[in-house]
């Protein structure tokens, strides 16, 4: 049995409000097991003997996009992935001031694309440094979303492969 972790994109944010009770509900039809939800951004952690992670991702965005009527994307990671990633945050994650953030994908294509366009940007202060898989980014707090790579990552070319997380965030879904 694994432990997975699907990070809904654009959850309570632009008009998609999900009740968490609802988000449970539906993925706990699919057949998942152990279904919780983790603040009320999409963030759902489930067990499953699935093995075929494109199968899963398939099925739980068909089951959001039925039951709730939305363009549903999710970024998959099982939690030994997840917990991999945030032990290998790159910066100060606990600069005061600043956000520690953690870029995911289901097109890792997406991550270098964005990577490689933020050289092209005056970041200042911002950091960014690709890892296994995501892109980490260190931004001032108040400046996410006006920031060179912030309102480069908005782009919507990137909406339907790519979430963003606070590490804070990530480390409450690997629990305590």
């Amino acid at each position: 049995m694994t432990r997975y972790v699907a990070l809904l994109r654009g959850v309570n944010v632009g008009g998609i409000n999900i009740k968490m009770a609802d988000l449970k509900d539906t993925i706990a039809a699919i057949g998942f097991t152990d279904v919780t939800t983790v603040l009320a951004s999409g963030n759902v952690l489930f067990d499953s003997d699935r093995t075929d992670t494109a199968a899963i991702k398939a099925d739980i965005e068909a089951a959001l996009r039925e039951r709730f009527g939305y363009d549903a994307w999710i970024v998959l990671v099982d939690q030994p992935t997840l917990a991999r990633i945030v032990d290998e945050f790159p910066f100060d994650a606990d600069r005061d001031g600043w956000h520690p953030y953690v870029l995911l994908s289901s097109d890792p294509a997406a991550l270098t694309d964005m990577f490689t366009a933020a050289d092209g940007l005056a970041l200042g202060d911002e950091a960014l440094q690709p890892g296994d898989g995501v892109l980490y980014w260190h931004v001032e707090r108040g400046q996410t979303l006006q920031s060179p790579f912030g309102k480069l990552s908005g782009k919507a070319k990137y909406k339907s492969t790519t979430t963003n997380r606070n590490l804070r965030t990530l480390r409450k879904l690997l629990g305590p």
